[in-house]
């Protein structure tokens, strides 16, 4: 199955393939220099299966977790590619989740002023969202993705037998994620959630959020406007998130407790709450910081002088935008 992210000028295919991660170069140019990016919780076997198809392969394996976004892992990898010799018509593979796409993709974004980016994300979370639209970044200190740019893949490769080894926990966490793209426009995937057995329709789910991510991000490739939807949840989330030290609980958890009070109809939210708590078994009664999460929302990169954008649900499918004092934030935060 083949999706295209229609951007001008910077199209790029999505290939959804179970088992596409052992035949590459049936989707890329695999004659250059190439450096495999991963970090150590993803299998070795994946990345023993990349490199043996790369004539001139090199990798890097980062700590995983949150931590290995950040500006002197960033400058290690550039470091890296300088002296191996890379040069801008050579790429750099992302392999693993989220933060490994989040942290290659800035790498290749910068080095030489931008060299090929492809990405092959191994869990839920990146597989539904996260490896495609172009957003690229590092965290400083406890502020999530301040450092970074729009910088679009060459090609996004999708192989959901890789989501076999991820923990339950895991593979439930990024289906947040999945959930998200529903409220924000997909009747049919929301119903997937809530009548379907999820791991039977895994792949249907991953196709279905691309195609909310995709439509979305070819309206608005750097968030002018409507892509700012594709943040529902994430302006609380990564407050969460950032008091939690970007750890003890996931990108997607955190997300989870961050959606629920934009949830504006009483019976969609318990809906909503009963799907995380009974199909994805998220935990939604942390106890949480709420003065500190304010601290943290106040040095959000969307911030605009006093006022935050915010994205509300009133029903499934159906999203909206609206921009609010800085204070009205403190009426959500109480919510969690």
């Amino acid at each position: 199955m083949e999706l295209i992210v229609d951007i001008p000028g910077k199209a790029y295919p999505i290939y959804i393939e179970r088992g596409s991660i052992k035949n590459l170069a049936a989707y890329l140019n695999l004659n250059r220099k190439i450096m495999v990016i991963t970090d150590d919780g993803v299998p070795k076997e994946y990345l023993e299966t990349v490199l043996a198809q790369l004539p001139q392969g090199y990798h890097h394996v980062v700590k995983q977790g949150e931590g290995a976004k950040s500006l002197p892992v960033f400058g290690k990898l550039c470091q890296k590619l300088l002296d191996c010799g890379f040069h801008r018509n050579d790429a750099v593979i992302a392999l693993g989740g989220g933060v490994v796409g989040d942290l290659s993709g800035y790498v290749a974004a910068s080095y030489m002023r931008g060299i090929d980016f492809i990405n092959i994300p191994t869990t839920t979370l990146s597989q539904v969202d996260s490896s495609i639209g172009g957003k690229v970044a590092v965290n400083l200190g406890e502020v999530k993705n301040i450092v970074g740019a729009f910088y679009q893949p060459k090609a996004v490769i999708i192989d959901s037998d890789t989501l076999a080894t991820l923990t339950k926990r895991h593979f439930y966490n990024g289906l947040v994620e999945a959930l998200k793209a529903a409220l924000i426009g997909n009747e049919h995937l929301f119903d997937l959630f809530v009548k379907g057995e999820i791991e039977d329709n895994i792949d249907e789910i991953i196709y279905q959020s691309l195609l909310v991510k995709k439509a979305v991000v070819e309206a608005d490739e750097t968030e002018q406007g409507q892509r700012a939807l594709l943040n529902l949840g994430h302006t609380l989330g990564h407050g969460i998130e950032s008091i939690f030290g970007l750890g003890g609980l996931y990108h997607g958890e955190c997300v989870a407790l961050g959606m629920l009070p934009m949830i504006e109809n009483d019976a969609l939210r318990k809906q909503v709450k009963d799907i995380f708590q009974q199909k994805l078994h998220i935990p939604t009664d942390t106890v949480i910081e709420k003065e500190h999460i304010l601290e943290i929302i106040a040095k959000d990169k969307k911030m605009q002088g006093k006022q935050i954008t915010i994205v509300k649900v009133p029903q499934v499918g159906k999203a909206y935008l609206e921009k609010v004092d800085f204070q009205e934030i403190k009426t959500y935060v109480d919510k969690l």
